[in-house]
Parts: C-alpha cells; sequence; structure tokens
C-alpha cells in the first residue's frame, strides 16, 4: 500500500516540475519582438541601439545613429547574423564609430542565450539585450 506521505512527495515533485514547463518556454530566441542593448546613453543623445526580430529573424536596427536591416538565423544556441542594406544618417563621428562597432560585434556573434528578458549575443564581444515586454 501507498503511503500519504509517499503520494505527498510525489505531488509536490509533479509540482515542481510542472512549475519548471514556463521558464523553459521563456528561453526561447524572442523572434517577434523589440529588444534594448543594455547600455548606457552616450553623451548629448537619447538613443539607445534596439533591434526589431520578425517572426523568420528578418530584423530592423538603429543604432546609435544609423539604421537598417539584417536577418538572424538561429539553430539551438547558435546564432548568425548578417547585415543588409543600412541608411547613412549624418552622424557625429563618435556615433558613427560606436555603430561601426556595434555592426562588428554583430556580425561576430556566434552563439546566444536567454535569461528571462535578457539575451546575450556572444562572439568576439558579448552583447547584452532587453527585450522590451510592455
Amino acid at each position: 500500500m501507498i503511503s500519504a506521505g509517499r503520494i505527498l512527495k510525489s505531488l509536490v515533485l509533479v509540482s515542481a516540475v510542472l512549475g519548471t514547463v514556463p521558464a523553459l518556454a521563456q528561453e526561447e530566441f524572442p523572434f517577434g519582438f523589440l529588444m534594448t542593448l543594455d547600455a548606457a546613453r552616450m553623451p548629448g543623445s537619447k538613443r539607445i541601439p534596439s533591434i526589431e526580430i520578425g517572426d523568420n529573424g528578418e530584423v530592423v536596427l538603429e543604432l546609435w545613429c544609423n539604421g537598417g536591416k539584417g536577418q538572424f538565423s538561429v539553430a539551438g544556441n547558435t546564432i548568425v547574423f548578417v547585415p543588409g542594406a543600412m541608411e547613412n544618417r549624418n552622424c557625429p563621428p563618435d556615433r558613427a564609430q560606436a555603430d561601426s562597432d556595434l555592426m562588428a560585434a554583430l556580425g561576430d556573434v556566434a552563439t546566444w542565450r536567454r535569461q528571462g528578458d535578457a539575451v546575450t549575443l556572444t562572439g568576439s564581444r558579448s552583447l547584452r539585450f532587453i527585450i522590451n515586454t510592455n
């Protein structure tokens, strides 16, 4: 015969396992979301780079000054970014350089990791983005 204690332990274990299912679902790549770079604003600017990722990996970029398009390809924890057409706006030299540096870092990403609303793209350097959930 099964004791009440054993049934209670089994129910607690099942509840714990079922409680982790939503956490696993949150760890998927954030297709269909807007993400903002986890960085401070540059002096004299209100902009912070953002990436809007479509359901099929198409990307709309707003950098420190310039903007454009690109494509993410994701398989498991690997990721490849292919830049597309970029707008060349009238940018101060420091922001133009920051845009170039960010595009180079995006071009080097090889893996990604998601923890809640934070997504880290890792390559020659790590880029941390926050998913805009509001």
